[in-house]
């Protein structure tokens, strides 16, 4: 074994987002990028030396390359051993697994999730701590300055792992397990719902489709609707892995997953559509004849949890990300359990989670996951909607309408403007931020403001703060807007845009929501100028 140490310089923009860093495929590709971010990791965390870690992916363009130069860094860096996916293919929920079931010190997780895959399109890695979940603030700080002080890093040079078949390896004196990536993550399901009660309910004819777009949920789904629960084979479709999503976006909203859609809504809809993006983190829910938000998915589920074998007992609290609606906030007092609201980043429940604080937790950006791993988790929301369904024996429809008579209904969208000049998106937000205390009262269009703030998060487990996470302004009569830049594109700035209108028990829950939400929608492009600003009022995704 040869290790080489390689003299280098920092490489500027290195700096991790809400889920790791991500840039063009084509930036991770140029010489040394990936390895400068790599050996910063391995620096941050106190070196590799005698660590077990986690390393796989979502199957896009590059992820098998450099996964082979992940394994020749962890094992120049003197790491114990590594256990990664065969064709190096691990969804993101089944890595945070492994991490945890194996005791790891760690996982490095190839993916840039929803985004796009190809040479030309996007490229993700992002590395998740002992316990499953993604690296804390602190932890993303302290990667990032090593970014911009890294001189060399340290790598095995013409190495290469056979990743094509499972069974114990070696690359030098590193211990390298390439394992099946489903299993493990087929059995934790199996733990935490009723398969034979699901498999009872298809069999009497409760069909279901779901669409893998392409990306890592295909084999999982397969080996779980298909095999497990007796689903008729075609169940899943795009189900074979494709290192560019078979040239679509894997993207679970009713945009990029249109073909779901129009199934769902046409006379030929099954009972219940499904699908998940490129790591397998997100989902989309669609009943017959019905889109489920995923803010309101989140509430369903924690209203309806305890008809699964894991939460008969009932959950310890519930969490959700600032953007996201507060349906679940009115299920959790009901139940008489807290609500916590964090920033965007599933790495903001991880201390929930640990500390037992919450049981489940969701961002509207359609991630919704539990205790059972440190992740968001789009195969575990489908199989508990399932679970749910098999128990209850109601079309989605009904669940829903029933969920809104009991706790009112608020209507919901996201409004994206993407690929927006970074200098004029920071010029909207700092503008909005230097108005917020002369908004009360103002009336924009129909609406009267209440109130205005800048989201700041203190962590109730460790006491930390993180702060500028996002501009609310309350309107009276139950209506909020809320204005983030996105941390996830990799093309200018993304300016996300969430506009939520509650109706209470006696109001009208039948109405379509560019209705519902029609009045606050004129009342953000008058407070925000965007015509002016950056030539244009209409969004690029509405979801």
């Amino acid at each position: 074994m040869k290790i080489s140490t390689i003299s280098c310089e920092p490489i500027s923009g290195q700096k991790p987002g809400t889920s790791g860093l991500r840039k063009k495929t084509r930036v991770f590709m140029e010489p040394g990028y990936l390895e400068n971010f790599i050996q910063s990791v391995f620096n941050a965390i106190g070196g590799a030396e005698g660590k077990t870690f986690v390393v796989g992916g979502d199957g896009r363009y590059f992820n098998r390359r450099a996964i082979q130069v992940i394994l020749c860094m962890a094992a120049a860096n003197g790491a114990a051993k590594v256990i990664v996916g065969q064709h190096g293919l691990l969804s993101t929920p089944a890595a945070s697994n492994l991490i945890r079931k194996y005791k790891t010190d760690g996982g490095l997780i190839l993916s840039a999730s929803h985004n796009p895959g190809g040479i030309d399109a996007d490229f993700g890695v992002k590395y998740n701590v002992s316990n499953g979940g993604p690296a804390p603030e602190s932890v993303t700080e302290a990667i990032y300055e090593q970014t911009c002080s890294l001189s060399s890093y340290k790598i095995l040079q013409n190495e290469m792992v056979d990743l094509g078949s499972i069974g114990n390896k070696t690359l030098g004196e590193m211990a390298v397990d390439v394992i099946d990536p489903v299993k493990d993550y087929k059995d934790l399901m199996a733990s935490l719902f009723d398969f034979v009660s699901i498999r009872n309910l298809i069999a009497g004819g409760f069909a279901i489709v779901f669409d893998a777009m392409h990306a890592v949920t295909g084999p999982y789904a397969k080996a779980i609707f298909e095999d497990a629960l007796g689903a008729p084979e075609g169940t899943v479709l795009n189900a074979e892995p494709s290192e560019d999503f078979g040239g679509g976006h894997p993207d679970p909203n009713p945009v990029w997953a249109k073909s779901l859609m129009d199934l769902m809504m046409s006379e030929k809809a099954p009972c219940l559509g499904a699908a998940s993006d490129g790591d397998g983190d997100r989902n989309m829910i669609v009943g017959r004849g019905i889109y489920v938000t995923p803010s309101d998915s989140l509430a369903v589920l924690a209203a309806n949890a305890h008809m699964a074998p894991a939460y008969r007992n009932g959950l310890a609290g519930v969490a959700r990300s600032m953007p996201t609606s507060a349906a679940c906030d009115r299920v959790a007092a009901k139940q008489g359990i807290k609500c916590f609201e964090t920033p965007t980043g599933w790495k903001f429940f991880g201390n929930l989670l640990d500390a037992d604080m919450a049981t489940i937790c969701g961002e509207e950006s359609a991630g919704t996951g539990s205790n059972h791993v440190r992740e968001k988790d789009g195969l575990w929301a489908v199989l508990l909607w399932l679970n749910i369904l098999a128990e209850r024996r109601q079309p989605v429809k009904t669940i829903l309408e029933a969920h809104w008579a009991k706790y009112g209904r608020d209507y919901y969208s996201r409004y994206d403007y993407e690929a927006i000049p970074m200098d004029a998106a920071n010029q909207l937000m700092d503008d909005l931020r230097g108005r917020l205390d002369k908004l009360a009262g103002q009336k924009l269009g129909s609406l009267t403001v209440k109130d205005a703030d800048e989201f700041s998060y203190h962590d109730p487990v460790d006491g930390s703060v993180s702060s500028g996470q996002g501009i609310r302004v309350w309107f009276e009569g139950n209506a909020r807007v809320v204005f983030r830049l996105s941390g996830t594109g990799t093309d200018g700035a993304t300016l996300r845009v969430y506009l939520e209108q509650y109706v209470d028990t006696h109001g009208n829950h039948s109405m379509p929501a560019e209705q519902a939400l029609k009045p606050l929608v004129e009342a953000m492009l008058e407070l925000t100028d965007l015509k002016g600003r950056i030539g244009r009022t209409e969004p690029n995704v509405i979801t």
